[in-house]
């Protein structure tokens, strides 16, 4: 296991940076996910500690060896791809036991490991299967498989749940999970999708146009945004923003103001009752989930979602109220768009 340090790493392609000096310590057997939409550059900083992307500039440190230089089969780290990358003439034993092609290991130790290996992953009953007859997850834990027979320091996912469908990326993210509480390597995963990243991190790292804009636990980074995009990014659905004013007052909602308002669709309860912010509206779309339903509407041209109970559907057209009660509400300066605080 190992800790793995950025200082100040960048990542240039002629005279465009697209990784712009950032800062991390990611420390031993810690869970580490990066999140942004495409093209903040978290798939480029996760290659540039695998080594398959050379550094522009900057210090990257994996156990406290600087490594920039070193090639990737130097670094003890091993990598899972969003494509399997799986060699389909090849049966389950040998596709994880290619990670041990260049081991100085007997055939009995490599053996073991790959039985040890395929058992931690639960594939020892698929061992001479080809991945053909294999599942999409089935596949990928293959691909981990491989990843982990090398006993490596750290592990780097690269959205590796992607080509999964839901039920499947639901129940990998919790095998992963827990061969992480299992084997305590750290690791380092990239995902666009924030749902991973809130389920899986210990840490979750907020990227967007090449800069880290926040790192923290996932109730931090919930509970504490540091401003719009994060608090948008983070949570489903997104935060609802409106312009307006946070006085000692009280608050106004309306264009101009020089703040905007912003309260997560769970706080914001459809019905009767009061609290510190009060909106209604005719509603546009309802979304009817089972445990509550999701209601749809406009204030002052802004679109709004709110929740109400399970059973309680409104009519599209009709008139809601909703409310948030005090500690709910989020208010961020209209023209930073940095944090101020809470109310």
């Amino acid at each position: 296991m190992a800790n793995i340090e950025l200082q100040g790493l960048v990542k240039r392609y002629g005279k465009l940076d697209v990784v712009h000096g950032i800062d991390l310590t990611i420390a031993d057997g810690e869970f580490v996910v990066f999140v942004g939409p495409s093209g903040c550059g978290k798939s480029t900083t996760l290659r540039m500690i695998a080594g398959l992307e050379d550094i522009s500039g900057g210090t990257l440190r994996i156990g406290g060896e600087v490594v920039n230089e070193r090639e990737p089969k130097q670094r003890n780290i091993a990598m899972v791809f969003q494509n399997y990358a799986i060699y389909p003439h090849m049966s389950v034993r040998q596709n994880i036991g290619f990670g041990l092609y260049t081991s100085k290991l007997s055939q009995v130790d490599k053996d073991k490991r790959i039985d040890e290996t395929a058992q931690i992953l639960g594939l020892t009953d698929y061992l001479a299967r080809r991945p053909a007859a294999l599942s999409g997850g089935q596949r990928q834990r293959v691909a981990i498989g491989r990843a982990m027979v090398r006993n490596p320091s750290a592990f780097l996912f690269d959205e590796p749940l992607s080509n999964l469908d839901a039920q499947l990326r639901t129940q990998m993210r919790i095998e992963i999970k827990r061969l992480h509480q299992r084997l305590g390597t750290t690791i380092v995963y990239v995902t666009h999708d924030q749902v991973e990243a809130m389920t899986m991190a210990d840490r979750i790292v907020v990227m967007k146009d090449g800069h880290i804009l926040q790192a923290g636990t996932p109730m931090d980074i919930y509970e504490n945004p540091a401003d719009v995009f994060t608090a948008r990014f983070i949570g489903s659905p997104s935060m609802n923003l409106l312009p307006g004013t946070a006085a000692a007052d009280g608050l106004r909602i309306g264009q101009g103001g020089p703040h905007l308002i912003g309260v997560r669709p769970h706080d914001l309860v459809i019905g009767e009752g009061t609290g510190v912010l009060s909106l209604s509206g005719t509603v546009t779309a309802v979304e009817p989930l089972g445990a509550e339903t999701l209601v749809h509407f406009d204030v002052a041209d802004t679109p709004v979602i709110a929740t109400a109970p399970g059973k309680v559907i409104p009519t599209v057209g009709s008139a809601v109220n909703a409310h948030a009660a005090s500690g709910a509400l989020y208010v961020f300066d209209a023209k930073t768009e940095k944090a101020l605080g809470r109310q």
